[in-house]
């Protein structure tokens, strides 16, 4: 049986962490280097690093930093925010992360996704999905977001899903922004919808607060990984013992 993951996420601007609510909001959380590094003692099986106001700013992200950060650890890093074409995953990949993630270029030109994966293999090419609830004429739907989830597209989440699958993308990281940083727990209903959607690993990412919370949204959300940040940057819990929970709950994690 495969093992479920635990990512710590590090959301990152300019050049410093930050943690935030519904995407906005953001305090300072720490230095990326020694978030990297704390979370690797700890036993996290990957960290996720998101240059969160690139893509609003119309600008690179910073590959310096993730040269700096893979100096430092050996677990795998994907790296999001900016990247708009080939060449900028390209950059990233040859600066040490083991994947990239694409969300706003490859919602406008879903080709990105393709040409990523040809090059560097599904394994590395990773969606970064933006959703939230959003109702229209009194009707709750399911909508992508761009820019930091500043834009909304109008494009439904399960079919986007489906064709990020069929571009090329090995993994999707959901980010349900109504959830983000509430530690009010997952959204488990989207969750699960599009973990069955599709064939490829979905990692939750947007609510933690406690183990509970993962472990539902593991087993009832059917994700395949749990992505939190509040709750580890602000000493809340540890990797390990949400791990150990996990563990005594019947959830295979890897336990150093």
């Amino acid at each position: 049986m495969l093992t479920k993951r635990i990512i710590p996420c590090l959301d990152v601007d300019r050049g410093r962490v930050v943690k935030g609510v519904k995407f906005f909001d953001h305090v300072d959380a720490g230095d990326p280097v020694e978030q990297a590094r704390r979370y690797q003692e700890a036993g996290a099986d990957e960290l996720v690093f998101y240059d969160i106001t690139a893509s609003h700013e119309g600008r690179e992200i910073m590959a310096d930093l993730v040269r700096r950060v893979m100096e430092n650890i050996f677990m795998p890093l994907t790296v999001g925010g900016g990247i708009r074409t080939l060449d900028d995953a390209t950059r990233l990949i040859q600066a040490g992360a083991e994947k990239v993630s694409v969300n706003s270029a490859a919602v406008k030109r879903p080709e990105l996704i393709a040409e990523v994966s040809r090059k560097f293999g599904r394994c590395a090419t990773v969606l970064g999905l933006d959703a939230n609830r959003v109702k229209k004429d009194g009707v709750e739907k399911w909508e992508v977001f761009v820019n930091g989830g500043r834009v909304g597209t109008g494009i439904d989440v399960l079919e986007w899903s489906k064709q990020a699958e069929a571009m090329g993308a090995g993994e999707i990281v959901l980010n349900v922004m109504n959830a983000d940083g509430t530690t009010e727990g997952y959204d488990l209903e989207m969750t699960a919808a599009v973990s069955d959607a599709v064939k490829i690993p979905v990692v939750a990412s947007g609510g933690a607060g406690g183990p509970e919370h993962i472990l539902s949204v593991l087993t009832t959300g059917h994700a395949d990984a749990a992505l939190a940040a509040s709750i580890f940057h602000f000493g809340t819990y540890t990797v390990g013992q949400i791990k150990q929970f996990l563990h005594d709950h019947g959830v295979p994690v890897r336990i150093i």
